[in-house]
């Protein structure tokens, strides 16, 4: 048997949270400068969704690279049904939550700008805008953040200190990641969520489902709002 074999540590530690974490934080600058190059909101929008997306699979993959190089050290593994049930659920729950939070945040801080306003657009952008922004927000920007967030950082955090330990910094770094403002306390929320249900199945699609979940939930809410009352 290969002695490297042998050796391979059997989930991600320091290593794999630092290279991770400087390949993340290069695409995000490189994004922060090109992003805002867009003209069109919608289309800033869903391509906002994409990178989020690119940038968390790009971190996972330089980490799951470096010395395990394989998937199952990561929570890359068969989830049972009634966790991904608990997946769905928990995530409109984060939404519900995290939104309450988000209004305190907005008045502590008076913070009223819209952040995600190119996301709402993109979704509010006809049928195909909508369809985009759905598989953009609730399925690929899901599995980057969720693989790199929860697969990476969470799980190897949980291999060094006390779970709760684990769960609450990982949520924490993730909601700041979101930048300071009311998004943060919606972020914090799906990253406590996310890390504790990754820690309770020991796989990540559980995560994934809330995370894509809680994304459909921010999407749509707003745009039956604007629907009914237009209607009204």
């Amino acid at each position: 048997m290969d002695s490297t074999a042998r050796t391979r540590p059997t989930r991600p530690g320091w290593p794999e949270i630092l290279l991770g974490g400087l390949v993340y934080l290069a695409a995000f600058g490189i994004v922060a400068v090109a992003l805002p190059r867009i003209g069109d909101p919608a289309l800033a929008g869903i391509v906002g969704f994409v990178v989020s997306g690119a940038m968390g699979l790009a971190a996972f993959a330089v980490a799951a690279l470096l010395r395990i190089r394989g998937l199952r050290a990561f929570g890359i593994r068969r989830a049972k049904l009634p966790h991904l049930l608990a997946g769905a659920g928990l995530g409109v729950a984060a939404y519900v939550v995290g939104t309450v939070l988000s209004i305190g945040f907005i008045l502590l801080t008076g913070f009223t700008e819209n952040v995600q306003s190119s996301y709402q657009a993109g979704a509010a952008a006809g049928a195909l805008g909508l369809l985009l922004s759905l598989a953009a927000g609730a399925i690929i920007t899901p599995l980057g953040e969720e693989a790199f967030f929860r697969g990476v950082l969470a799980n190897a955090l949980l291999g060094t200190m006390r779970p709760w330990i684990a769960i609450v910094l990982s949520a924490s770094i993730f909601a700041v990641a979101h930048g300071l403002n009311p998004v943060l306390p919606t972020a914090f929320v799906v990253g406590l969520a996310s890390g504790l249900l990754f820690h309770r199945t020991g796989s990540l699609w559980p995560s994934v489902v809330l995370h894509g979940f809680n994304n459909l939930t921010a999407l749509l809410v707003p745009l039956v709002a604007a629907q009914l009352v237009q209607a009204s």
